[in-house]
């Protein structure tokens, strides 16, 4: 009988998870069985955006992207992103896009570097972390912040249950302290869990659970939880005595 894969489980908002699955490697998707279980759901606000006296639009994930797009607002000014994936979701959607790090002191560092015109609007979700608005602001770049999602917490799935409480080993990628708190409350038996943590504000979370490993990786990058999920599957493939993955 065929040893059963060990299970993938993203906690991502649905289409975020289907976006990272289908960016695996053959080799590493081939050997997985994907659980996708949201943790959160994206609600687009249906209040209006207006850029007003905007010189430039801040978008911290592709959420504020989606949400720009739902409300009708021109893509006229340029856009500063955090994130290669939000960059290329801000650069589908028309703005003029300009990458500017992987997480909020990166876009801060960088616009306090280059000096954009101003005043400059931050698209973000209603929980937000790293201050960007204000930080900008005090760094002499006027900035405003803009809810315009909301991001609400979603309990484990019944599917993801059974395969916390099965014997399958679970390679967890992490990508935000909140749902990483969320992900930790809920499951009762850590110890088969392999959780991989986007940064050190999610391993933090986690560091209270005993889980079967935690790796963190050292940039917020996509490339780098796809290195750190196949390293896992290279390590139970030798504990399991199966060999290296092909």
């Amino acid at each position: 009988m065929d040893t059963p894969r060990p299970v993938l489980l993203m906690t991502r908002p649905r289409a975020a998870s289907e976006r990272f699955v289908s960016a695996l490697p053959v080799e590493v998707a081939d050997r997985v069985e994907v659980c996708i279980a949201p943790l959160m759901e994206i609600a687009l606000s249906d209040a209006p955006i207006t850029a007003a006296d905007a010189q430039g639009v801040i978008f911290s994930s592709a959420n504020g992207v989606q949400a720009a797009r739902a409300a009708g607002l021109e893509p006229r000014l340029p856009a500063f992103c955090i994130g290669r994936a939000t960059t290329a979701a801000a650069t589908g959607a028309g703005w003029n896009a300009r990458f500017a790090g992987e997480d909020a002191d990166a876009l801060v560092a960088t616009l306090a570097r280059t000096r954009p015109a101003t005043p400059l609007l931050h698209l973000h979700g209603a929980h937000t972390r790293g201050d960007i608005a204000g930080r900008l602001t005090a760094a002499g770049l006027p900035t405003l912040g803009l809810p315009v999602y909301d991001q609400r917490l979603l309990p484990l799935s019944p599917a993801a249950k059974r395969h916390l409480a099965g014997q399958t080993p679970v390679i967890a990628p992490l990508f935000s302290p909140r749902t990483a708190r969320q992900f930790a409350e809920e499951i009762a038996a850590p110890d088969r869990v392999h959780a991989i943590a986007l940064s050190p504000a999610v391993a933090e979370v986690l560091a209270g659970k005993s889980f079967a490993s935690l790796v963190t990786v050292d940039r917020p990058e996509a490339d780098l939880m796809i290195g750190a999920i196949a390293g896992n599957l290279a390590r139970l493939c030798r504990v399991e005595g199966r060999g290296e993955p092909q």
